[in-house]
């Protein structure tokens, strides 16, 4: 809930838009787990790549660039490989970047109200 509306915040879905590339290796739904869901989410970066996807998306996916953290890419390509890996994010390679999109679908069937969390997760200043 939003302090100031008092309204939960918007979960944006953006249409699957037609040719895209075949995601990367990725768990299926039924091999999602919980402890290893919560596990990615517990480091503060990566919760904050999933809420700015659900909350801020532009486009379908989004490219590291987009998320506008001050971090090294090889940080960067650890954090996005473990949200992939977790199964909370499905990547795409298109030429030589790779763009995410969280998996919204997949994890609101397999675990109901954990993207409500994140989304209503207030990063510390």
């Amino acid at each position: 809930m939003s302090p100031v509306t008092g309204t939960a915040p918007t979960i944006r879905s953006l249409p699957e838009p037609p040719g895209l590339p075949a995601p990367l290796p990725e768990p299926a739904v039924d091999e999602l787990r919980l402890e290893t869901v919560l596990g990615a989410l517990s480091d503060p970066l990566r919760l904050t790549i999933v809420r700015k996807l659900l909350l801020e998306s532009e486009q379908f996916d989004h490219t590291c660039g987009w998320f506008g953290l001050d971090r090294p890419k090889s940080s960067l390509t650890h954090h996005f490989k473990a949200l992939r890996e977790a199964g909370l994010t499905r990547q795409r390679q298109y030429g030589l970047e790779r763009r995410s999109q969280v998996r919204a679908d997949d994890l609101n069937s397999r675990f109901p109200g954990l993207l409500d969390l994140v989304a209503t997760w207030t990063p510390e200043a």
